[in-house]
């Protein structure tokens, strides 16, 4: 070949012809790289693009990384967390996506098949310190709390950057550190300190000349530390100034660098409008505050009709969490766990969470047989107990029973006055259910709060006649343990029931 692949890169000025470019392709180079080749008839040539990077993401292990890892190609071309946020920018239509504020909101927003996520100072300042967001979260907690986000997942995350948590300065510090916390990108304001939430009362704002340095000092990290992450300048001075004040702020930020525009708190659909005119090649995002904020809610068709690009849903998750937990707390101060429907299977829960993943790449490492259970008995109050001593001399392998997990009826008993019998003492009290095969192997040995009856026969079906509310009502004011039932079933195993 009549010409170097250093001149490929694509900062140089090399122009190959078409038979040049065409002949690439019957290099042995090509057996393991693509090459894009456009306009023959101008006789341009493009660089070689990485295969490795465009390969789909996979999750079928659990060491499969959760976020964009840097990859260098073969002249030296990156996939960066902020490259695909730029991608998604680069795409058309209004791409939606909800604020986060833990590493498995996160994980949720991404298996709900979301492109992208934010991060919320509102949220996280809830669910890590239960305060408000008034200022009281520091640079060092979000940056902590974004690095357990972005390396939870695989989508790229932006990052809440508040106010930069200080001046220019402190602005080029928050920029660098969200950049080694994985960020795809962050948002920065133009407020003072302390800081208010959006939407709320009490908002000020600094200077325009102070404003746009914050956003030329966070080019001038992102410059510094080589890194494309995506600046989205946002002002807060529709609210504190005026919408004339926050379209002269928009237009300076565009102008400083930054690659997103973001005003909050626009009052009328007129008034988004009327920012998505301001220098129009530069993104818009919309911030879609649920439950009565000042902005209107509208449709993501909508939304992108009037010329955004992202939408934010920052109190969703938050904010159907905080009433799951207080329907759920209301429920067992009442006596009664939550309702089926309310919450997930256990199971499901641990699919969420990668148990399943988990317990496959560990095998990989399991040096004896048993192994995978010793670890996990001692401290799993539901966890099967086993006969190991002379299993294997046997020759036997004893079985996994399978365990249904079930929502039981609560048993209680009250007095005339409402006041608890003496019965109410059962709830300090555990049942513990043994089965013991015919062959001496243990089969099940679980325990459960004595107060749970109803389905205990979906457990073991054999207690289907047995009456044992009337047992506990027996025992319930004798102290130290009981045995309410051993007896041997229809198949030979034998079944004891004791009241701990």
């Amino acid at each position: 070949m009549n010409f170097n692949l250093q001149s490929m890169n694509p900062s140089s000025s090399f122009v190959a012809t078409r038979d040049q470019a065409l002949s690439v392709f019957n290099h042995p180079f090509s057996q393991s790289h693509s090459f894009l080749v456009s306009n023959f008839k101008n006789g341009s040539f493009l660089s070689p693009i990485n295969t490795h990077t465009r390969r789909p993401k996979t999750h079928t292990s659990f060491t499969t990384p959760k976020r964009f890892q840097p990859i260098t190609g073969c002249l030296g071309e990156r996939n960066t967390p902020a490259k695909a946020l730029r991608q998604i920018l680069e795409s058309p239509g209004a791409h939606q996506g909800p604020a986060c504020f833990d590493g498995l909101s996160a994980k949720l927003v991404e298996r709900a098949g979301f492109q992208y996520c934010f991060t919320s100072g509102f949220s996280i300042s809830a669910a890590r310190l239960g305060l408000p967001d008034t200022g009281f979260i520091s640079y060092g907690e979000m940056v902590d709390q974004g690095q357990q986000i972005t390396q939870a997942v695989s989508i790229p995350v932006i990052g809440d950057g508040d106010n930069g948590y200080g001046n220019a300065m402190n602005v080029k510090r928050t920029v660098k550190g969200y950049i080694r916390a994985g960020f795809a990108g962050i948002i920065l304001e133009d407020q003072v300190s302390p800081k208010a939430c959006g939407h709320t009362q009490g908002r000020k704002v600094v200077s325009r000349e102070e404003a746009v340095m914050r956003i030329k000092a966070a080019v001038d990290a992102r410059k510094e530390s080589g890194s494309d992450i995506v600046i989205v300048a946002r002002t807060d001075s529709r609210q504190a100034l005026s919408l004339e004040e926050s379209l002269w702020r928009s237009r300076a930020f565009a102008d400083a660098g930054a690659d997103v525009l973001f005003i909050d708190a626009l009052s009328s659909k007129e008034e988004m409008k009327a920012f998505c005119e301001v220098s129009p090649l530069v993104p818009k995002m919309a911030n879609m505050l649920e439950g009565g904020g000042k902005t209107p809610i509208l449709a993501p068709l909508e939304l992108e009709e009037i010329g955004y690009k992202l939408v934010a849903y920052p109190l969703s998750l938050i904010g159907v969490s905080i009433r799951a937990m207080q329907d759920s707390l209301t429920a067992l101060n009442g006596g009664r766990i939550p309702p089926p429907g309310s919450m997930p299977s256990f199971e499901e829960i641990k699919e969420i969470l990668g148990f399943n993943n988990y317990y496959e790449e560990e095998k990989r490492y399991a040096t004896s047989k048993y192994q995978l259970y010793a670890d996990r008995e001692g401290s799993n109050a539901y966890s099967i107990q086993r006969v190991r001593d002379d299993s294997e001399q046997r020759g036997q392998s004893p079985q996994d029973p399978v365990v249904e997990v079930i929502t039981p009826d609560v048993y209680t008993k009250y007095g005339a006055d409402g006041s608890r019998d003496p019965f109410s003492g059962i709830w300090s009290r555990t049942l513990r259910i043994k089965i013991t095969g015919r062959d001496g192997f243990e089969k099940l040995d679980v325990r459960v709060p004595a107060g749970f009856l109803e389905g205990i026969t979906n457990i073991v079906p054999a207690l289907g006649g047995v009456n044992l509310k009337a047992l506990l009502d027996d025992a319930a004011e004798e102290v130290g343990g009981k045995v309410l039932l051993d007896f041997n079933d229809t198949m030979g195993d034998r079944i004891q029931v004791f009241l701990e």
